[in-house]
């Protein structure tokens, strides 16, 4: 079990901890998500996959989760109104979505996690990720809109040891 500690800001996972950060609307209860509110989602989400960016990130030996490259043509929905609503989709797209294929490093590697996602329910959320982070002008790294990041390097780090049927726990305390 991969587990988030909000409060503090770690993760801890098998012996290995970091920082990490986790919505800029800090954490909110699952069954209080909403689309837009930047918080991120007090429970249990399943590891689903992991996504790469070529020329960017080399797969990790050892990586035991389903994983695939990033295309340009990717995107995640976050409109309620779309039946494909907290789905990858294909872009373009009228509706509102994330493209993954980002021009800063936050999405180079993409753990997807199953947050109101069998089935979505429109409204509760949408791509709440596992993905590295991305340092502010302040020099420290940015909240997400209500994903988990970590640094690069404890990213490479972690992916080895994620196994299918794998959990994350985000909560105040581990």
């Amino acid at each position: 079990m991969i587990l988030i500690d909000g409060k503090t800001s770690r993760l801890t996972l098998k012996g290995f901890s970091c920082a990490c950060t986790v919505g800029k609307g800090g954490l909110i209860a699952a069954a209080d998500k909403r689309e837009g509110d930047s918080a991120s989602p007090i429970g249990e989400w399943p590891v689903r996959g992991v996504l790469l960016r070529r020329g960017r990130i080399v797969v990790p030996e050892g990586l035991a989760l389903p994983w695939r490259w990033i295309r340009d043509s990717d995107g995640w929905c976050d409109d309620p109104a779309d039946p494909a609503y907290n789905r990858p989709i294909r872009l373009p797209r009228p509706t509102s979505h994330e493209r993954l294929a980002r021009d800063d490093q936050a999405y180079d590697t993409v753990v997807v996690l199953g947050h109101n996602d069998a089935p979505p329910v429109p409204g509760m959320g949408s791509a709440i990720f596992f993905h590295q982070w991305v340092i502010g002008a302040e020099g420290v790294p940015k909240a997400t809109e209500g994903c988990v990041a970590v640094a690069p390097d404890s990213m490479r780090a972690i992916l080895p040891m994620l196994r299918p049927g794998m959990v994350m726990r985000i909560g105040g305390a581990t």
